[in-house]
């Protein structure tokens, strides 16, 4: 099988798994993040139109090019935004479509626009004004939804102990490797041969869209299922910052008492010690809001919930990890102390100690 052969093969294994993917996504069987899945589901499919023409002359040995037809050209120009509304829907599942939103219609308009009047022979000077909005769409909205990831990411350290799993880390690698993969190509196509350079592209997007299919079909539920928990915590993030500059949501003598209460609760109880502990549960535990313990975590003590749980939980983890008699591993220390893996174990406790947790029972151990 020589390069050509094996290139074709590859983009048929691209195409076919980008649509299975998509029918899985959008079938939801799981029945996780459904709104999310659903624009992602819609996503994929349109990815996978990237490839049809090619695909299609493997099958007819047509020579007529597929993405160069009308309403294809105008279906693939919403593969940016797609991808856009599934990370809006990932990190915000309670979002919804206003008036306002139509705004996301204007770079698809004009895109119509251009192709309409190259189609009626105005070829210059819209056939490159058609490409650069091309290129605008998919950065903007590529980077923008990069942007609203790592919002997410911070956002969800208010509420979670354990963030591994909802951090939405894939979707933050898959955007990268595709910027990195898209500026090789367009300097390729620039510069060189663009077809020496099609089977080393399509083995990547092959290799990514496996990562894709794994991280997407693990991705587990965000936000809590219960509506009304998931509109506070929603809400309570959105209004978090606003609210602790411009006015305090307690007195100081309740803080106090509220600070107080939770330090007596975490050295008492250990609530820390459970790996799905959330805000939910602690202000349960302490009989006070969500909002007025979120507070009290970023106010009285400067710093958010993850940072907070996490410092008790790394404490507790050092104290066994002294215990020369301790029959457990650093994984069953992990889990022990309330971590959820030993990569989050790690990442944490070094971030905290400045060590690992096998060179502080080493060091220890010494002593």
């Amino acid at each position: 099988m020589n390069t050509s052969e094996l290139n074709s093969f590859i983009v048929i294994l691209i195409y076919g798994s980008l649509v299975l993917l998509s029918l899985l996504k959008l079938t939801n069987p799981l029945k996780v993040n459904r709104k999310a899945n659903f624009w992602f589901g819609i996503f994929l499919f349109l990815w996978s139109t990237f490839w049809m023409d090619e695909v299609l002359f493997l099958i007819t040995d047509s020579t007529v090019e597929f993405h160069s037809l009308f309403l294809v050209k105008l279906i693939q120009f919403f593969t940016p935004i797609v991808f856009y509304f599934s990370v809006l829907f990932y990190t915000n599942p309670s979002f919804t479509f206003k008036v306002t939103d139509v705004k996301f219609l204007l770079l698809p308009v004009a895109f119509l626009i251009c192709l309409v009047l190259i189609k009626l022979g105005f070829f210059t000077p819209f056939d490159y004004l058609s490409i650069i909005l091309i290129l605008i769409q998919a950065l903007f909205y590529t980077g923008y939804s990069y942007i609203t990831i790592r919002r997410h990411q911070k956002k969800i350290q208010q509420f979670s102990s354990n963030t591994e799993g909802i951090n939405l880390n894939w979707l933050e690698y898959i955007i990268v490797v595709l910027f990195i993969v898209n500026i090789i190509y367009v300097i390729y196509n620039l510069l060189y041969d663009p077809k020496s350079l099609n089977f080393f592209i399509n083995t990547v997007f092959l290799l990514v869209i496996y990562w894709v299919a794994y991280y997407s079909l693990k991705q587990k539920e965000i936000y809590p299922l219960e509506e009304k928990q998931r509109q506070e915590l929603i809400s309570m993030n959105e209004n978090s910052d606003e609210e602790e500059v411009k006015r305090k949501l307690i007195t100081d003598e309740e803080l106090i008492k509220i600070k107080t209460h939770l330090e007596s609760a975490m050295n008492s109880q250990r609530p820390y010690l459970d790996s799905e502990l959330n805000l939910i549960k602690l202000a349960e535990i302490l009989s006070v809001s969500t909002h007025h313990l979120s507070y009290v975590i970023n106010t009285g003590f400067g710093k958010n919930f993850f940072q907070y749980v996490n410092e008790y939980r790394i404490e507790y983890a050092k104290k066994l990890l002294k215990d020369t008699g301790s029959k457990f591993s650093i994984l069953g220390i992990a889990y022990e102390s309330g971590f959820n893996s030993k990569t989050a174990f790690n990442t944490t406790f070094k971030k905290l100690t400045g060590q690992t947790p096998s060179e502080f029972k080493k060091i220890s151990s010494d002593l």
